[in-house]
């Protein structure tokens, strides 16, 4: 009898570590204090879920992808697409780029590149159905052209990705299983079977794989590296690019917050929307809770001598569930997954 209780107690014990260990990893008990190192609030955009942004500097305009994911939740009607706003009027309305599809278009992860004056390459990667595409357009001036629709068996569950020229891009897959104990694993095990692919322009192939949550990801051209987010891993992973775009982990920064969307200013920082507390964030997401906290991330990247900021951090009150930053002049915009609007600081 003493063996079999010596054995239950063990049990018990691991199980209690097992628990504490899957909340503490995913922020459970970081406590959040609100902090602004940037700006005041200055306005907000009225848009919701706007999961990502992009920005074309030189024409200083921003892109943004809204779908509204909390309507989809509670059975409403949902409206999505691709907006514009002129930077250099704030006051100007959105325009929305995408209402003339004649096709179902709920953006998620969304990039640009530019190709001459005005004019850029736009991918988003569109969900419907269950059923994944990423969809090509040529974004010319104000006015945005559909090119052609993409698939590929390789996108298993696509949430970012990030052109290198006009026809190529990394794209994460968020998770390496669609259902079943195999997502519960990874998202609340930790279980990593997310990855990295690449479209070489007529076909996709994995890059990467055994990552904890592939999410947001940038591409620094000049300097060859792609670094790509694991918020299950509270953690951006920098991959090295070589000829062929294979990529070799160069290393891991721990952050200690579940970051989401990458950005890269002028000067090459990382801007990170993040969420301090992942558990948090699921309950809101899942309609259980009326809000979630948000952070904002900055990284400089120097290899061994990087600096990481907390630029702006907020429990729910002002703004839930941060995304995506986007820096732009004197100004910073928030984006996030299910809120209803962006929110503009000003330094």
């Amino acid at each position: 009898m003493k063996k079999i209780g010596l054995v239950l107690l063990i049990l018990v014990i691991a199980l209690v570590a097992f628990v504490f260990h899957i909340f503490s990893s995913t922020g459970y008990f970081r406590e959040i204090e609100n902090r602004n190192e940037f700006g005041a609030i200055h306005s907000e955009i009225k848009l919701p879920g706007v999961e990502d942004i992009t920005i074309a500097r030189a024409d200083s305009l921003l892109i943004l992808s809204s779908d509204d994911r909390a309507a989809r939740r509670d059975g409403r009607d949902v409206s999505s697409g691709l907006y514009l706003k002129d930077l250099r009027d704030l006051s100007s309305p959105l325009i929305h780029l995408s209402e003339h599809l004649n096709f179902p278009f709920y953006p998620h992860g969304i990039s640009i590149y530019p190709l001459s004056e005005s004019k850029y390459s736009l991918v988003a990667i569109n969900h419907v159905d269950g059923n994944h595409s990423v969809e090509k357009f040529l974004l010319e001036g104000k006015s945005l052209t559909h090119l052609e629709t993409i698939t590929d068996e390789n996108f298993i569950s696509p949430n970012d990705l990030v052109l290198v020229n006009e026809d190529q891009f990394y794209f994460s897959n968020d998770h390496g299983y669609t259902s079943g104990l195999g997502v519960f694993a990874e998202n609340y095990l930790g279980y990593k079977a997310a990855s990295v692919g690449f479209y070489d322009g007529e076909s996709a192939s994995l890059k990467a794989g055994s990552i904890a949550y592939a999410n947001g990801m940038q591409f620094n051209g000049s300097d060859k590296l792609l670094y790509l987010a694991s918020p299950r891993g509270f953690m951006v992973k920098v991959y090295e690019v070589d000829s062929n775009w294979n990529l070799n982990l160069r290393e891991d920064i721990d952050v200690g917050s579940g970051v989401d969307n990458i950005e890269l200013d002028e000067s090459g920082n990382l801007w990170i929307g993040s969420h301090p507390n992942l558990m948090a964030f699921a309950s809101y997401a899942a309609g259980n809770k009326p809000s979630a906290p948000s952070e904002v991330i900055k990284i400089n990247y120097k290899g061994s001598g990087s600096t990481i900021e907390s630029i702006y951090v907020d429990s729910g009150e002002t703004i839930s569930a941060s995304s995506v930053a986007v820096p732009w002049g004197g100004y910073l915009f928030i984006g996030t997954v299910m809120d209803e609007k962006v929110l503009i600081l000003k330094r």
